[in-house]
């Protein structure tokens, strides 16, 4: 019996002998293997930022190359918020036969569609025959355009050597001028005829901004809800349908600060053209606010235009065109720097130093289509990134709420007694909304909501 318990324990004992053998002369051999593993979290983690990193790059890469694309979309969105207002209009519910009825939406926009370009017909039928001979008329009358301006150089010379303006000031005035002038003859020259020729490129546009228009006004409903139901259903879907009322919103409040801008610009000019003694102070007055939808190129354009017609006038005076312009300078400061950065900050809740960087910075990245998509993007992305910290926050809150088994917990504060909790969810149910139960049903857990101020879910009531 004493050899039979000797003998297990002696094969015990030679096997701890030979694996702490075995463990002390592969130790080294685990060490790397154990270094692999605990530097492993870190190696993916420096992958996962170079892989976003990367595609980051790439969708920016891609909407790049789209930018035409991706201007025509937002061109067509900006028309259908446009037209949006007068659709509504002619959809507005009318009784027939002691019936109320509502003009479908595809009629409506039909309706408004032929309103709108029969209009635009119609003046171009009346406008394009003589705009086209003025526009030939300014091409050859290049050379008389040049003489007059020299004219004006002239007696801008005179006016230097009678008020004791230095001799090589005005040399450098007038050579500068000179120079200018014929710059300004060649370009209309040559420049002419390829910026009709560019005009008339985008010319497919005007029947593609229309047509996708159409689309969205038609079947906007649709979109939203296709985009809602490949969402889960339940707080997902509603943070979702917040998020596109709160862009829709946006857009539609930054596309009436244009339209606002576009009308005072077009006042003020036609006024300062009038009192300064402009040629067509009406016509420059229109061209302005219709040129100001284009940015950095519309009023480039038309204080182009403004100090051309000014300057080849007959019937103004020499000094009209120094005072045009400089009070199309000082517009332009104030308007850019002061009036309308105000005017979309308020419909867009963003700071006035922010729309003018925001503007800058699409300048350098995209050119003109940067300028019109910088102040649209950072509002969207100034939408998104709100929901984003409510969406945080709302999560923060139902895990406080909730305990690791899943049940709701309702706990009452030291301070705070059992009639004044009854009364304040007396008035939440007054508001609309009541407080999930054990009886609420599936479909109705779908709708529940943290309250953002208490951290209670509430259950919104249907009308």
């Amino acid at each position: 019996m004493k050899l039979l318990k000797e003998k297990p324990e002696r094969e015990a004992t030679e096997l701890a002998e030979t694996t702490d053998h075995v463990t002390d002369e592969d130790a080294p051999r685990e060490v790397p293997r154990v270094i692999l593993e605990s530097s492993w979290p870190q190696t993916r983690a420096i992958l996962r930022v170079i892989i976003i990193a990367l595609l980051v790059g790439a969708m920016i890469w891609v909407l790049y190359r789209l930018q035409g694309v991706i201007l025509l979309l937002v061109l067509s969105i900006f028309f259908s918020y446009l037209v949006a207002p007068l659709v509504e209009l002619v959809r507005r519910p009318f009784k027939m036969r002691g019936r109320e009825h509502t003009m479908p939406r595809a009629l409506a926009i039909g309706i408004v569609y032929i309103v709108i370009f029969g209009a635009l017909t119609v003046a171009l039928v009346f406008l394009l025959p003589q705009l086209s001979k003025q526009i030939t008329s300014f091409s050859q009358a290049s050379n008389q355009f040049q003489l007059n301006a020299e004219g004006r150089v002239k007696a801008l010379n005179d006016f230097c050597q009678n008020h004791g303006i230095g001799e090589n000031a005005c040399t450098a005035i007038n050579n500068a001028l000179l120079s200018g002038i014929g710059a300004a003859k060649d370009t209309i020259e040559k420049g002419l005829p390829g910026l009709i020729v560019a005009i008339i490129s985008y010319v497919p546009w005007l029947v593609l901004i229309p047509i996708l228009s159409f689309f969205f006004l038609k079947d906007v409903e649709s979109f939203r809800r296709s985009a809602l139901q490949m969402l889960p259903r339940g707080r997902w879907r509603w943070r979702a349908d917040e998020f596109f009322q709160d862009v829709n919103s946006t857009l539609a409040a930054y596309i009436r600060a244009q339209l606002t801008a576009c009308l005072l610009i077009g006042t003020e000019c036609t006024v300062g053209f009038i009192i300064i003694g402009v040629p067509f102070p009406l016509v420059l007055g229109v061209m302005a606010g219709l040129f100001e939808f284009i940015p950095l190129v519309g009023p480039l354009v038309l204080a182009i235009i403004a100090v051309l017609v000014t300057s080849f006038s007959p019937d103004t005076s020499s000094y009209a065109t120094l005072w045009v312009v400089m009070f199309l300078l000082v517009l332009r400061i104030v308007h850019d720097y002061t009036i309308y950065p105000r005017l979309v900050s308020q419909g867009v809740h963003l700071h006035p130093l922010a729309v003018i960087l925001a503007i800058l910075c699409g300048a350098e990245l995209a050119g003109v289509a940067g300028i019109f998509l910088s102040i649209p993007v950072v509002a969207i992305a100034t939408v998104s990134y709100r929901h984003w910290l409510e969406h945080k926050g709302s999560e923060s809150l139902v895990a406080e709420i909730l305990q690791p088994d899943g049940e709701v917990v309702i706990t009452l504060e030291e301070s705070e007694s059992e009639e004044d909790v009854q009364l304040e969810r007396a008035g939440h149910e007054h508001d609309g909304e009541a407080h999930p139960t054990e009886d609420t049903t599936p479909e109705e857990m779908a709708r529940v909501r943290p309250d953002l101020t208490t951290g209670e879910l509430r259950l919104p009531k249907l009308d």
